[in-house]
């Protein structure tokens, strides 16, 4: 190679401007520059080798052989401790509500996803990713709940907090309080549960609050939902909204894994493009010839508008052209927005 020394010309590599003769640069393997960081990849999470599995510190099989169980491993990963049994039993009781998973749109996706014959871990992540405001908006009301108590802590009153949270998001689906849950007694007996076993605390106290003002601002009956009472509880618990969102996410993939499975075990595989779909379910323009390309032209209509009245009346028109997008009124809001991290995959702090 020691002719590659010798060649110039290639762009403007040989510019006398250059602080260095580029041509004169080594190839092949250099010796380690220790003025300068190695990349290498570091975890306090956990590490393992041919003996042992170490998880922030407790080998795991030690864990295992002494009765500890998943829901404490999880604390010991998220939060590097052994949660008193009265906190396992609260996150046993929160991750049992959340794993079941009925004929809902989730469970569907799972079902949907295993027709295509598919893997399994691909049907469950379609069945989490089907979950509105990116999976239940667990990070987006974590943080909502810690801005406004972090100004409890310098002394605001929490009365007066929950009525300016509620005057800000009453209405948006990451507020954990809704007309969802008015019939279903699964929020309140949560946050009953949580009371009975002593773990409640001021997340749990800050949503009565939250509660009690949406229902003097709503024009409709709401009460708390089960964002509300599992967001709140999981932080009691000392779980980060990011962390719950986790773990719920993981929880509700067992039961679309359960649908997966039946969907395979009960229904036949369908083949790409072996479903028909009739005109019975199509209530679209009827049908019509193509014109002859030479008479585009008497048949063809332009998009642009050049009056308002022009405009307002083809905007009218295509909204009632259903799979175009002009019906839709109000874009989704991009939830990592709403997260409360601001430079995604840097470190805040």
């Amino acid at each position: 190679m020691a002719d590659l020394g010798d060649k110039k010309g290639i762009g403007n590599l040989d510019d006398p401007k250059m602080p260095y003769d580029y041509s004169q640069r080594e190839y092949g393997t250099v010796e380690t520059d220790d003025e300068r960081a190695r990349f290498q990849w570091v975890s306090e999470v956990a590490y393992k080798n041919v003996h042992r599995i170490v998880a922030r510190g407790y080998d795991t099989t030690e864990l295992v052989e002494e009765g500890y169980g998943v829901v404490d491993l999880l604390f010991v990963d998220f939060q590097a401790r052994l949660p008193l049994i009265e906190e396992e039993k609260m996150l046993n009781y929160i991750m049992i509500l959340s794993l079941e998973d009925g004929l809902s749109i989730p469970a569907v996706m799972s079902r949907m996803v295993a027709r295509t014959k598919t893997f399994l871990t691909q049907a469950c992540g379609a069945a989490v990713l089907s979950f509105g405001h990116a999976y239940g908006a667990y990070s987006s009301f974590g943080n909502m709940l810690d801005g406004y108590l972090s100004e409890a802590d310098q002394g605001a009153d929490l009365k007066a907090l929950a009525e300016a949270l509620v005057a800000e998001n009453l209405g948006c689906d990451h507020l954990g309080v809704s007309d969802l849950m008015l019939k279903d007694p699964a929020a309140k007996r949560m946050v009953a549960r949580a009371e009975k076993l002593g773990v409640a605390g001021k997340h749990i106290e800050f949503m009565t609050h939250i509660v009690a003002a949406a229902k003097k601002a709503s024009d409709k009956p709401v009460d708390i939902d089960l964002l509300g009472a599992i967001g709140a509880t999981m932080m009691d618990l000392g779980f980060t909204p990011e962390a719950t969102w986790a773990i719920l996410a993981v929880t509700r993939s067992f039961g679309a894994g359960a649908h997966y499975i039946e969907e395979v075990e009960r229904e036949e595989y369908t083949h790409l493009g072996e479903t028909l779909t009739p005109k019975d379910t199509y209530d679209g323009p009827a049908d019509r010839p193509v014109p002859p390309i030479g008479e585009r032209d008497k048949h063809a209509r332009p998009a642009q508008t050049f009056t308002t009245t022009e405009w307002k009346k083809a905007f009218d028109q295509r909204k009632k052209l259903h799979g175009s997008g002009f019906a839709i009124i109000e874009e989704v809001e991009d939830p990592s927005k709403m997260t409360g991290t601001k430079s995604v995959g840097k470190k805040l702090h």
